[in-house]
């Protein structure tokens, strides 16, 4: 099968999708497939960049604002430049993370061509990647997620006290469009309430401040719409941030997780529920805090989700008794048009 694999881009992201990218790249070679490689923001990679990137992984910080809006110009002209050769490919892989690779702006433009890709349609993609309407898309479908309110750029910000009162301490604060906890803060006090949006809001235009659940961190792998195992998460760092989900070591990862059954079927249950309220289809991963009582509480859902070294989904399909070649070719086959 011909397969372009599209990764990088221009996102805080970057580096993951990168890792994620060339990751799908060797294992849907290794499975007999005829595999292009191709970086959004810099065009089709070359063997020798495949193999620069094979031995690179993340860097612990993603890449400045100044770096990517340097590499945005050129997406669209390199997209434009590589679609006569995606038209040519059997399916397209995103391996993209954030930004317009997983907010639905590159599968409109697939859409547009009539080119299978892998994960969710555009518009499952938009609302998913907006926290704010995915958390109203939760609670219309019984999935239970931690009161929020959202602060926008267009509306004064209700202060500190106001949003203590409301929603508790600690905090989060976090952008509403944005991956991988770039710009999330935890809020300890209403003094630094306004200091936390703000710097959310070097990432995006709108902010979610919501209660912090405090508790275990689960996930919920989504496939064909049947749930993975279970995962726990068990970060060096009080949250799972950034570095804590790429670099090796600073975050322990237990599949299956640690749980009774009653709470397996519960996090499955309202995974399944989340996936089917946002229309998602593929692969995804539902992430969720567990609180002390056991309640869960739904963190937000991942259409592309991390196929890296240290990612969950590939540990998760795992424990179900599958390899990540095996894996990369299942969410291939969940992006065929359906044949009668």
């Amino acid at each position: 099968m011909r397969i372009t694999v599209l990764m990088g881009g221009t996102s805080s992201e970057r580096d993951v999708s990168l890792a994620s990218g060339i990751r799908v790249t060797e294992a849907l070679r290794s499975r007999g497939h005829d595999v292009t490689a191709v970086d959004t923001a810099r065009g089709p990679l070359t063997r020798e960049q495949e193999q620069q990137l094979l031995a690179g992984g993340v860097k612990t910080a993603p890449p400045s604002r100044e770096e990517l809006h340097a590499m945005a110009a050129e997406t669209l002209p390199q997209m434009l430049a590589v679609l006569p050769a995606l038209k040519e490919a059997d399916v397209v892989f995103l391996g993209l993370h954030g930004g317009a690779g997983e907010d639905g702006t590159i599968q409109a433009l697939l859409d547009l061509a009539s080119i299978p890709y892998t994960g969710s349609g555009r518009l499952a993609s938009a609302i998913a990647m907006d926290k704010d309407m995915a958390k109203h898309m939760f609670r219309q479908y019984g999935v239970n997620t931690a009161d929020w309110v959202l602060v926008t750029k267009r509306t004064p910000a209700p202060g500190g006290e106001e949003l203590a009162k409301r929603l508790g301490l600690p905090m989060i604060v976090k952008p509403s469009k944005e991956g991988s906890t770039v710009g999330l803060s935890i809020v300890r006090s209403a003094a630094d309430v306004t200091a936390a949006i703000q710097e959310a809001m070097r990432f995006d235009d709108e902010v979610i401040v919501e209660t912090f659940i405090a508790g275990r961190e689960l996930t919920v792998g989504i496939l064909g719409g049947e749930a993975l195992p279970v995962g726990e998460i068990i970060p060096k760092h009080e949250i799972y941030d950034y570095e804590c989900k790429y670099t090796a070591g600073m975050a322990v990862e237990v599949f299956p997780a640690d749980i009774t059954e009653a709470q397996r079927e519960d996090v499955q249950q309202q995974a399944k529920r989340a996936f089917d309220a946002l229309k998602l289809r593929g692969c995804a991963r539902i992430d969720f805090r567990m609180d002390p009582s056991g309640t869960m509480y739904c963190l937000e859902a991942n259409t592309l989700p991390g196929m890296t070294g240290t990612s969950l989904i590939p540990q998760a399909a795992q424990a179900a008794g599958m390899d990540f070649a095996e894996l990369c070719e299942r969410i291939v086959m969940l992006a065929l048009p359906q044949r009668s």
